[in-house]
């Protein structure tokens, strides 16, 4: 792979970045779900066979929430959450852009880059999001290789940057949820999803309508999206959530329902039993970083879909 110059601003590991060691349409969309479903359940199934330990990784994420207050909570969730399953060894960086000009991790030194969730429409055009925007043609352009995953904000940023539409979804989604997946869904994920759903935190006011071109529906609704070239995964869904951070966000519930304890005892309850509810976020991890590992597919790569919005 290259690396071309002037290229992707590329931050150091120390000082504003933190790093932490953790011990643990429809036809073409077909076709494509089933070459890409099965090539990664052939390479899963490989890599159980063989039994190798893992090395560890370095995974870089982009924190995207506009001067918010819970960002520390978010960071331990993705540390906490990742931990569990991740090599010994592995490494994450965290970068903010936007609350940090220019600040993005240079995707030559990572195995995996995530795009994060956010406070702020990702239809909007600030600054910072079309930097944002910019970094992920420029990623996929110099690094075609490169494993990008998206979640929620960063499911719906992908989407528009490469094709697809994202619109209001008609009913918010906050707490466990069940995502029922497709028929690749399941080849894909394997064990975690042999009963044909995944259970996952939601928080999110919006959806993706429509899959950019070469992007293949792993779950119902584009919950779940996977491209062509096996190198960009997405989801609606929060698998870095825990319960713990879930309820940080739970005073959303008066602007998005229109209730809170006060008001309504009975909803409030039935919310806080989402909120807590078992989730496979753990078993989605572990799929994820099995994914990371996989060699992208062969065809057409995400910079060929890339639309100018």
């Amino acid at each position: 792979m290259h690396n071309p110059q002037p290229a992707i601003p590329t931050p150091s590991l120390s000082g504003s970045v933190t790093a932490t060691t953790t011990n643990s349409n429809n036809n073409n969309n077909n076709n494509i779900e089933d070459d890409a479903a099965a090539a990664a359940a052939a390479i899963s199934a490989a890599s159980t066979a063989a039994g190798e330990e893992q090395e560890p990784l370095r995974i870089a994420i982009l924190l995207n929430s506009y001067r918010s207050r819970l960002l520390p909570a978010i960071r331990a969730s993705y540390e906490r959450t990742i931990r569990a399953v991740a090599p010994p060894g592995t490494q994450l960086a965290f970068y903010e852009p936007a609350n940090r000009a220019a600040h993005f991790p240079d995707p030559a030194r990572f195995d995996l880059v995530v795009v994060g969730g956010s406070n702020v429409d990702p239809r909007k055009s600030h600054p910072w999001i079309l930097e944002v925007h910019d970094f992920l043609r420029r990623l996929v352009a110099d690094f075609p290789h490169k494993k990008v995953l998206g979640i929620c904000w960063g499911h719906q940023t992908i989407a528009r940057v490469f094709g697809g539409k994202v619109v209001d979804a008609a009913y918010p989604e906050m707490g466990v949820a069940t995502v029922h997946l497709t028929e690749a869904g399941r080849q894909f994920f394997g064990d975690v999803g042999a009963e044909g759903t995944l259970r996952l935190q939601q928080h999110h006011r919006r959806e993706v309508a429509a899959a950019a071109a070469g992007f293949a529906c792993l779950a119902r609704g584009n919950q779940c999206l996977v491209s062509e070239s096996n190198t960009v995964l997405t989801f609606q869904g929060h698998p870095e959530k825990d319960a713990e951070t879930a309820r940080l966000r739970l005073h959303d519930s008066l602007r998005w329902f229109g209730f809170d304890a006060a008001l309504d005892e009975k909803a409030w309850a039935r919310l806080l039993y989402r909120l807590d509810a078992e989730d496979d976020g753990p078993a989605v991890w572990r799929r994820i970083l099995q994914w990371v590992r996989e060699p992208p597919a062969p065809g057409p790569g995400v910079l060929d879909r890339t639309s100018r919005i």
